[in-house]
């Protein structure tokens, strides 16, 4: 098998490195870029549209939760992703599934569980350890919600759920004030909520942290 081009998402340069030796050892690898946060994996899937697979690590500089994974599922849903995580908590791995991952690879496991995971999943395959957890409606009714903003509106919704007001969402995001506004309008009634703190409370839902779920419905 040839890869042309992978991407390995990780803020530990140790793992990158593991990760990047065990894909050119046991495979073919044409290319492989590497990168420490979700702020430099936008810009490097901006830079190299032709990137086959994404590594990701779930606890990047710049991400909450699984909001990077849902992010670049929305943003490029052509390419597929292969979570690691040192959380490997069967609920955990049962999440990343739901909002879109293809595989899933402990940090824990051998090199040759990488190979075997990266194979499977440019085969067209997935991979994911033994899932001992149920499949939550609230996670998949949670991901459909999300799954109907645009990449931008995603990015204001991030925004919104660090408290930023609009002309700071504005200056961040490089947008118009008004452009916000039409954004935050957009994303409250595509994701049926009422008010910015009911959209922060869903990308709360977002991490683990909040598997024992929110009160109320979202």
């Amino acid at each position: 098998m040839s890869l042309a081009k992978v991407l390995v998402a990780d803020d530990h340069p140790l793992f990158r490195a593991a990760v990047l030796h065990a894909l050119r050892e046991g495979i073919d690898v044409g290319q492989t870029l590497e990168v420490a946060s979700v702020s430099a994996l936008t810009q490097a899937l901006g830079e190299h549209p032709d990137v086959d697979l994404v590594v990701l690590d779930l606890a990047m500089p710049g991400a909450r939760g699984f909001s990077s994974l849902v992010w670049l599922r929305g943003e490029r849903p052509d390419i597929p992703v292969i979570v690691i995580s040192s959380n490997d908590h069967p609920r955990v791995i049962r999440r990343a599934q739901q909002f879109g991952a293809a595989g899933f690879i402990p940090k824990s496991a051998p090199v040759e569980t990488i190979r075997t995971a990266v194979t499977a999943v440019m085969a067209g395959d997935t991979c994911f350890p033994p899932l001992a957890a149920e499949r939550s409606e609230r996670d998949a009714q949670l991901a459909a919600r999300l799954a109907r903003l645009t990449p931008q509106q995603f990015r204001v919704l991030m925004s919104v759920a660090d408290g930023l007001l609009n002309k700071q969402i504005a200056y961040e995001l490089g947008l118009a004030e008004n452009t916000v506004k039409v954004h935050v309008t957009a994303i409250l009634k595509k994701l049926e909520c009422n008010s910015r703190t009911q959209a922060a409370l869903l990308v709360k839902a977002l991490e683990p942290e909040g598997d024992s779920g929110l009160p109320g419905e979202y």
